[in-house]
């Protein structure tokens, strides 16, 4: 676990945050925020701070996994995934972890404008995104090492983000939401999922133990299709259940790209052309995801 002489610069960070891996904070405010409209209560102020602070914790716990990770040896040199700023020695391990303290406290800072207009279950939820946000890989029992990744992706950028989005809007929770939750939660851990099966031996190695570590990567393909097959699931239910009008299945112009990551995840024989697997997954859910937006938006109309 050796470091070189650190020489971070502005791509050194950017690389950092893992911009193509932001689509996991863009989209449950994009969604919640439709639900928002489509219900008359959209309010763009409110919405606008919450995308703010998605993006400050995200990219806070981004920085926090790159420093961590370092830390507890799980980053080796034969790592098949892309550059970690702190093993790769761009970014001094202090200099990462005082950027990790820095950004999840802005995040809360700004998340206090939202605790002022939405009141303080708002101020309980920003609390634990930024705790668990850490302790996804650090802390005594990190998440990530111990197969609880997933659920905190899926909760936490799925779940939470989604409905809390809505409320911070409509100052109320609705049921209506949590159905549309469980569609981006479901893509976002694709991402994590991804990663995983990418990582399975490294990670195995250095006492990881994802999913893929504790059950093997079979597992985790059919945890992708499950969790692709949830996703599709989810307009249907609105259009049928719900009362919603068909371009709530505009995410169906999707289907094409999601079936061809599904077969390149079930027949990939390089683990590295998974790097380009996840960046089209993150690329998959803005697809998805702003295609149920407007579909959303416009059946409003």
């Amino acid at each position: 676990m050796s470091v070189t002489t650190p020489s971070s610069g502005l791509s050194a960070w950017i690389l950092a945050s893992r911009p193509k891996t932001l689509a996991a904070a863009f989209i449950p405010v994009c969604v919640g925020t439709a639900l928002a409209y489509h219900d008359g209560q959209l309010n763009l102020y409110a919405a606008g701070i919450a995308l703010l602070c998605a993006f400050l914790i995200q990219i806070g716990t981004n920085f926090a996994n790159d420093y961590y990770d370092f830390v507890k040896g799980s980053d080796q040199q034969d790592r098949i995934g892309f550059e970690r700023m702190t093993s790769s020695g761009r970014i001094a391990p202090a200099t990462m972890l005082k950027a990790t303290y820095l950004t999840m406290g802005l995040a809360f800072v700004v998340g206090l404008l939202l605790v002022l207009h939405a009141g303080w279950i708002v101020l309980v939820i920003g609390v634990l995104s930024l705790i668990f946000g850490v302790a996804y890989t650090g802390g005594p029992y990190p998440l990530g090492y111990n197969g609880l990744g997933d659920l905190f992706v899926f909760l936490f950028f799925g779940i939470i983000a989604v409905m809390t989005t809505y409320y911070i809007q409509a100052l109320e929770w609705s049921t209506v939401t949590f159905w549309a939750a469980l569609a981006v939660g479901a893509l976002a851990t694709n991402i994590l999922v991804i990663n995983n099966l990418r990582d399975s031996e490294q990670d195995r190695r250095s006492g990881k133990r994802t999913l893929g570590v504790l059950f093997g990567d079979t597992a985790l393909k059919l945890e992708y299709l499950a969790l692709t097959l949830l996703a599709f699931a989810i307009p249907p239910h609105y259009f049928v259940v719900e009362s919603f009008g068909w371009p709530v299945l505009l995410p169906f112009l999707a289907a094409p790209l999601f079936v061809y990551l599904n077969i390149q995840v079930w027949t990939v024989a390089d683990k590295r052309r998974l790097n380009k697997t996840l960046e089209l997954t993150a690329a998959a859910m803005t697809l998805f995801g702003v295609l149920m937006a407007a579909g959303i938006v416009l059946q409003a109309g």
